[in-house]
C-alpha cells in the first residue's frame, strides 16, 4: 500500500509540474502589434492646434504612438515602394484615431511616402533584435543618418528590386478598405449594416467571408484618404475604435 500511495503521490505531483510548465510557456507567448494605415507626417501646426499633443523635430528619426510603449522596436514599411525602416518607438502620444502613428518629415522623405495618402505598415519586431544601418538607393544624406545611426537604433532598406514591375502593380492597387469588425455569423454582419447605414453617410458596406466561422465587414472602396475620412471618423464616433485600413 506504501509503494501505491509513492506512486500515486510521484504522478500527481508529475501532473502538476507539467501544467505549471506548460502555463510558464503560455504566459511567456505574445502577441506582436500590427497595424495598417495613414500615418500623421508632423508639422508644427499640428501641435499648435492641438491634433497632437507633444512636439517632434521633423529633422530627426522620431516616432510617436497612442499606445505602444516608448523604445518598442517597430518596422514601417510603404508599401507603394517596399522601403521600410525599423526604429523605436519615440515618444507616446495623443492625436486623432484616424492616424496610426506620427511620423517626422524625414521618416516620411526616407520612406518616399505619398503625403496624400500616407498609408503605412507598421509591425512590432522582437526586442534585442540588431538593428543595421545598410546602405540602399537612399539619397546621400539619409545614407549618411543610417551610417551614423548607433547600433539597436535604426535600419533603412529598400527591397524594391523589381521597382518598375512593383510600382505598375500599385498603381493599379489603389482602393482603401476600412476593417470594422469580424463576426461568427454573416446575419450579424448584415444586421449591423442595415443599422449602421442609418447612421453614416457611406452606403459602401460590404461582407467579405475569410473562413467559415468568420465574416469581415467592410467599408470602401475609398480612392485616398480624403475620401475615407468622413467615413472613418463617423464610425469612431459610434464607438468603434479599433478600426484597421487596408489597401487591396
Amino acid at each position: 500500500m506504501n509503494s501505491l500511495k509513492i506512486i500515486r503521490t510521484i504522478f500527481i505531483i508529475f501532473l502538476i509540474s507539467s501544467c505549471a510548465s506548460t502555463n510558464i510557456k503560455q504566459a511567456k507567448e505574445k502577441t506582436f502589434f500590427t497595424s495598417s494605415g495613414f500615418a500623421l507626417i508632423y508639422n508644427d501646426v499640428d501641435f499648435s492646434n492641438g491634433a497632437v499633443n507633444r512636439k517632434l523635430n521633423n529633422e530627426k528619426i522620431i516616432t510617436m504612438h497612442s499606445t505602444l510603449n516608448v523604445n518598442t522596436p517597430i518596422k514601417i514599411i510603404n508599401p507603394e515602394n517596399s522601403k521600410f525602416i525599423e526604429t523605436r518607438i519615440s515618444k507616446k502620444g495623443n492625436y486623432s484615431n484616424i492616424f496610426n502613428i506620427v511620423l517626422t518629415e524625414k521618416i516620411a522623405k526616407i520612406l518616399e511616402l505619398d503625403k496624400k495618402n500616407p498609408y503605412v505598415e507598421i509591425l512590432e519586431i522582437k526586442r534585442n533584435k540588431k538593428f543595421v544601418a545598410k546602405e540602399s538607393s537612399m539619397f546621400d544624406e539619409e545614407r549618411r543618418v543610417a551610417q551614423s545611426a548607433p547600433v539597436d537604433e535604426v535600419k533603412m532598406d529598400d527591397l524594391s528590386k523589381n521597382k518598375i514591375e512593383d510600382e505598375s502593380n500599385n498603381k493599379q492597387n489603389k482602393n482603401y478598405f476600412i476593417n470594422i469588425n469580424d463576426f461568427y455569423y454573416i446575419d450579424s454582419a448584415n444586421n449591423l449594416i442595415i443599422e449602421l447605414s442609418k447612421k453614416i453617410t457611406t452606403k459602401n458596406l460590404f461582407v467579405e467571408k475569410i473562413n467559415d466561422k468568420k465574416y469581415r465587414l467592410f467599408a470602401g472602396p475609398f480612392k485616398n484618404f480624403n475620401s475615407l475620412k468622413l467615413t472613418y471618423i463617423s464610425l469612431n464616433n459610434l464607438g468603434f475604435d479599433d478600426l484597421n485600413i487596408y489597401k487591396k
